[in-house]
């Protein structure tokens, strides 16, 4: 199948697509699966663009969801290698069923949209979607081996400014610059940035600043991404971003309107089910690395589905010292090295699939430990 999963791959990268409008890379995820003998559909949790393609063998449970992201990044294509992503579970799943098509429990592949932008795993979670589910399991590209990672809460943030338009020359005093409270938003943020503990990150664009210099701004907006290390910090750092555009638009007599996204999860790893990985990448040569005790995450809508379901987002490494999210990450997604990854962190799924399905005690193992292990509560 490696020739397949590539080109399959290859394809995906070609066409990237943004969140809720992967149309194209749905529908050629869902026809490999069908063809490999999956019964698939689509679309689901009221997602268009979201699906399952589920196979069901000898009995209902131990039930495996190998989870597939196929979003790209707007102006950037696939920098988040999300190709690669979405082709090892595909590709995990057809050859898991190739081998054993009377295995001893249900595979599924949930293909979950929109991990950059609206949170397509909440929303399947909020849905039932990963009811019933004992394992879910993706991998990621990266420039490290690593079998578990933190990941930070997050939550986005619009502000939209109204003021008034003016002639910004002869009659500036009947405006009221939606902008200036924009920008009154950002420094009060960075002032923020002294008092937050060393886990939050805040970030934010301005997509609208006014339309003609020689008119006073009557609308602005920005969008801002506010990230913590759990979800009871988040919602303190929230409210915090929220006083900031707030106070803004009374110092400038704008009015502003805040609308918040959906929350995503900090995640919560599952040990025993990532010793499984672990097992089976060292079979298969490769050895993970120590992860760094803080800092260097980002977020992921997997969280949420960690928070009710064991769950693991190893990661595999495909380039050297590249960050994600820049043109030098895209080009490794496209590249020898990370189809390679690819191959391998579907030969791990695969193998670590079976492995929950086939070894006794090992679904016993999963949930213990998952219900021993507390959540942060919303």
């Amino acid at each position: 199948m490696r020739d397949d999963l590539v080109s399959l791959s290859a394809r995906i990268h070609e066409h990237p697509e943004t969140g809720l409008q992967e149309h194209q890379a749905a529908r050629w995820l869902g026809a490999f699966l069908q063809e490999a003998g999956f019964t698939v559909e689509q679309p689901i949790a009221g997602l268009e663009t979201a699906f399952r393609a589920r196979h069901r063998g000898t009995q209902d449970r131990p039930h495996v969801a190998l989870l597939a992201e196929y979003d790209a990044l707007a102006g950037l294509g696939h920098a988040c290698g999300h190709n690669l992503i979405c082709t090892a579970s595909v590709g995990a799943a057809a050859a898991l069923r190739r081998a054993l098509p009377r295995l001893s429990g249900t595979l599924t592949v949930l293909g979950t949209p929109a991990e950059e932008t609206a949170g397509g795993k909440v929303i399947m979670a909020d849905a039932g979607v990963f009811s019933g589910i004992d394992a879910a399991m993706m991998f990621h590209p990266s420039r490290n081996n690593w079998w578990t990672r933190g990941a930070l809460a997050a939550q986005s943030l619009t502000t939209a400014f109204h003021g008034r338009a003016a002639h910004a020359a002869a009659m500036p005093e009947a405006g009221i610059n939606a902008l200036n409270a924009l920008l009154l938003t950002y420094r009060a943020i960075d002032a923020l940035r002294q008092h937050v503990t060393s886990d939050v990150r805040i970030h934010g664009i301005i997509t609208h600043g006014g339309d003609a210099p020689n008119i006073v701004p009557a609308f602005a907006q920005g969008e801002f991404l506010v990230r913590a290390g759990t979800r009871r910090a988040l919602v303190d750092v929230m409210a915090k971003v929220r006083r900031c555009a707030e106070g803004a638009a009374v110092a400038t007599g704008a009015r502003v309107e805040l609308t918040e996204g959906l929350v995503y999860a900090e995640r919560k790893n599952n040990r025993a089910l990532a010793g499984l990985f672990a097992d089976n990448m060292r079979r298969l040569g490769v050895e993970g690395e120590q992860p760094p005790g803080q800092g260097g995450v980002g977020s992921s809508d997997i969280g949420n589905v960690s928070m009710i379901v064991p769950t693991i987002h190893p990661y595999l490494k495909i380039a050297d010292e590249v960050s994600g999210h820049t043109p030098e990450f895209r080009e490794a997604a496209r590249s020898p090295r990370g189809y390679a990854a690819m191959l391998l962190a579907a030969k791990g799924l695969a193998m670590t699939a079976l492995d929950v399905m086939s070894r006794p005690g090992a679904v016993d193992e999963l949930w213990s430990e998952f219900r021993a292990t507390p959540a942060s509560p919303l």
